[in-house]
């Protein structure tokens, strides 16, 4: 396999994490499709969602594919009063990365925040954007969690539009 070079696979590669790299199609996939594309459980992929605060840094929340983000808790978690959803092209603009390619990964140097959702713990293995779209990394939730400086809170819903 010919590994990916992004900034995201050198970090990795950097830290000795042991990963696997996939390529996806390079359209927008999401972590449902990811998942049926890839043969793993939807709950295992895990998606990088913008939040916005009423001041301060945007941060991210990483909850399960078939999930959505629940603003009252990740507030909560912060210690915010309230904190907001971007528009697709406003989470573009604030990372840098576009959507379906947004990773925590590829985004530690620049301060964001992240929160993972506490139903990752059922996982060994993660899997989540590789920074551009059309690319996931699996890795131990473990490694994300280390590099990422991310904290564990219950910040995801089950998704109605999902049934």
């Amino acid at each position: 396999m010919t590994l990916v070079a992004n900034n995201v696979t050198r970090l990795l590669v950097s830290k000795k994490v042991a990963f696997q790299a996939f390529e996806l199609p390079p359209e927008k996939v999401g972590a449902l499709e990811t998942a049926r594309l890839l043969g793993v459980p939807a709950g295992q992929v895990f998606k990088t969602i913008v939040v916005v605060r009423e001041k301060g840094k945007p941060l991210l929340a990483v909850i399960p594919g078939p999930c959505q983000v629940d603003l009252k808790a990740v507030a909560k978690s912060i210690g915010a009063r309230k904190v907001f959803l971007p528009t697709e092209r406003e989470a573009e603009g604030l990372t840098g990365l576009q959507a379906c390619g947004i990773s925590p990964l590829a985004l530690t140097h620049k301060g964001f925040q992240a929160l993972v959702d506490e139903n990752a713990r059922l996982f060994e293995q993660v899997y989540i954007s590789g920074g551009r779209r059309g690319l996931n990394i699996r890795l131990p939730l473990t490694a994300l969690v280390e590099l990422t400086g991310a904290h564990f809170a219950a910040i995801s819903l089950p998704n109605p539009a999902i049934g």
